[in-house]
C-alpha cells in the first residue's frame, strides 16, 4: 500500500514554507507579534522595528540569545536592527545572519519561478591570488551567450583590472564593481577562457534559476564496478526543482541505479518541502520511518512535527550515497544528508569540504502592507537519532568523509572532476583521505577559492551564495 506523507503536527504546512536547516515554502505568518503592530500601519522604521522585535520575542528558536536592550534609534535601516536583537545568537555560531528582513514579492517570484535578475553566474574568489572565476553559469541567463562559464576568469570590469579591485577593497569591491542586481544594469568585461582573453559586454536581465541543468544537471556514470546517478542540485528554493528531480530519479529506476552522487556544493539551501521530496525518492523501503524532526522553542512545542519518508512513484533504494559539499553548502542541503546518517551508516560520506553548518530554519512573517517579510530563525531539525546540532558543519556528525578539491576547470557531471572523481572512489569501495575535522572549513583553511557573496545579500543571493 502506498503510504502519503505523515505528519505528526499540524505546524510542517508552515515548515512547508520554511527555509533552512529546513527554509520554507507556504504557509506564511501575516503580521504578527503584538503591540497592535500588525499587517497595516504606516511603514515608518520605528513601526517596522516594532513589528520585528514583537516577531522575535514570541518566536525566535534562541529567546534567551535575543538582546532586547537594544535602541532602535540607533539604527538607520531595519536589517541593522535586527542584526543587534541577535547579536548574541550571532556570537554562540547558532545565528549567522540567518534572521534577515526581505521582500514579499521578490521572494515569491523566486519561490514560484526562480525569477531574479542579472547576470546569471555564480562566482568564486581566489584570497591568495586576487582571482576572480565563474564557478557556474546559468544556461538561460544573460552572461553564458556571452562566453561565460565554468572556469572563465573575470579579468577586468568596467576598465577596472579585477586584481587591482581585490587587492584595494576585497571582494567587496568585486561585488560593488558589478552593480546592482537590477535588470538594464550593463557591465563591460574582459574574461579568460583557457587562456584566450576578449572583451565583451553583458547587461543584467530577469531570468529563471534552473535548479537542475539540462547540460549536467543528470548524469550516469560509472564507479568502475556498476552505474551511479549523478544529480547537480543548484538550489533548493525554486519549486520547479521538484518535477525536475521526480524526472532524473524515474531515470534511475528505469536503468536499476541505488547507488547516487548528489553534488550540493553550491547549493545554500531553500524550501523544506522540496528537501522532503528529495528524501522520499531515495527512500524506497523506509516509508513511515522519519525523515527529519522540527523543534521549535518551548513556549511553541505544541507546533512541533515529525515528518516520515513517504512513497513517491519515481523513487528507487539508494544503498549507498557520496555528497558532494562545500563551505557553501548549508540548510536544506545539510537536513537531507544528516536525514540518511541513521540508515546508511557507514554507506554514505561528505566530500569535498566541511559544510557551512546550519540545522536551523527560518518561519515567514508577512507585513503586506510594507511589502516586509521577516525570515526568522524559528526552528531546528534533527534525524531519526535525534542529531542535529552541525553548527560547525556536517563533518563531525558524518561516517564517512573524503577530503577533495573544487576543480572549476572542469565541468560538472564530468567523471574526472576532483570532487565526482573522489566521490566515485568512495562508492566503488576504494579510500579516501579524510576531512580533518569539524573546523576544516574553506574560511577555517584559508584555502583558495570562496563564494563570492555581498554584505547584504539580495533575495536570490541568500539561497544561492555567489549569485551575480
Amino acid at each position: 500500500m502506498k503510504l502519503g506523507r505523515t505528519i505528526l503536527s499540524a505546524t510542517l504546512a508552515v515548515s512547508l514554507a520554511a527555509c533552512g536547516g529546513g527554509d520554507s515554502n507556504g504557509g506564511n505568518f501575516a503580521g504578527g507579534g503584538g503591540g497592535g503592530v500588525g499587517g497595516g500601519g504606516t511603514c515608518s522604521l520605528s513601526e517596522r522595528q516594532d513589528w520585528a522585535l514583537s516577531v522575535l520575542q514570541e518566536w525566535y528558536l534562541f529567546p534567551t540569545l535575543l538582546d532586547t536592550s537594544v535602541n532602535k534609534a540607533n539604527f538607520n535601516d531595519l536589517q541593522s536592527y535586527i542584526d543587534a536583537l541577535v547579536a548574541p545568537a550571532r556570537a554562540q555560531n547558532r545565528d549567522r545572519f540567518f534572521t534577515y528582513i526581505t521582500s514579499i514579492e521578490e521572494e515569491n517570484r523566486l519561490i514560484n519561478s526562480g525569477s531574479n535578475a542579472g547576470f546569471g553566474i555564480r562566482l568564486i574568489y581566489d584570497t591568495v591570488n586576487n582571482r576572480v572565476f565563474v564557478a557556474e553559469a546559468f544556461e538561460n541567463a544573460p552572461a553564458f551567450p556571452q562566453g561565460f562559464d565554468r572556469g572563465t576568469e573575470l579579468l577586468q570590469i568596467n576598465g577596472q583590472t579585477v586584481s587591482s579591485l581585490m587587492a584595494s577593497g576585497g571582494p567587496s569591491a568585486v561585488s560593488q564593481a558589478l552593480g546592482p542586481s537590477d535588470p538594464g544594469v550593463t557591465r563591460s568585461f574582459v574574461i579568460q577562457n583557457g587562456g584566450v582573453q576578449s572583451s565583451v559586454t553583458v547587461t543584467k536581465a530577469e531570468y529563471g534559476l534552473d535548479p537542475v541543468s539540462d547540460r549536467y544537471g543528470v548524469v550516469v556514470l560509472n564507479d568502475g564496478t556498476e552505474d551511479v546517478g549523478y544529480i547537480n542540485l543548484r538550489t533548493f528554493i525554486v519549486q520547479d526543482a521538484g518535477p525536475q528531480l521526480r524526472d532524473a530519479f524515474q531515470q534511475f529506476r528505469n536503468q536499476g541505479i541505488d547507488k547516487v552522487i548528489l553534488d550540493l556544493r553550491y547549493n545554500g539551501g531553500g524550501l523544506v518541502s522540496v528537501a522532503e521530496l528529495l528524501g522520499d525518492l531515495m527512500a524506497d523501503g523506509l516509508e513511515g520511518q522519519i525523515f527529519s524532526e522540527t523543534k521549535l522553542r518551548p513556549s511553541k512545542a505544541s507546533e512541533e512535527s515529525t515528518d516520515l519518508f513517504a512513497n513517491q512513484p519515481e523513487q528507487i533504494g539508494v544503498t549507498k550515497l557520496a555528497i558532494i559539499g562545500r563551505g557553501g553548502t548549508a540548510s536544506a542541503s545539510e537536513l537531507v544528508t544528516n536525514s540518511f546518517i541513521p540508515y546508511l551508516g557507514a554507506n554514505i560520506a561528505l566530500v569535498g569540504d566541511n559544510t557551512f553548518g546550519k540545522p536551523v530554519g527560518q518561519f515567514a512573517f508577512d507585513r503586506s502592507a510594507c511589502d516586509d517579510r521577516l525570515r526568522a530563525v524559528t526552528f531546528r531539525t534533527v534525524n531519526a537519532d535525534g542529531q542535529g546540532d552541525y553548527y560547525d558543519g556536517l563533518a563531525s556528525v558524518m561516517p564517512n568523509t573524503c577530503r577533495a578539491a573544487d576543480d572549476i576547470f572542469t565541468q560538472f557531471g564530468d567523471p574526472n572532476e576532483a570532487s565526482i572523481s573522489v566521490a566515485l572512489d568512495f562508492l566503488a569501495g576504494r579510500t579516501c583521505t579524510p576531512i580533518s575535522g569539524k573546523d576544516d572549513t574553506i574560511q577555517a583553511r584559508g584555502a583558495e577559492r570562496v563564494l563570492l557573496q555581498p554584505k547584504r545579500p539580495n533575495v536570490a543571493q541568500w539561497e544561492n551564495p555567489g549569485l551575480y
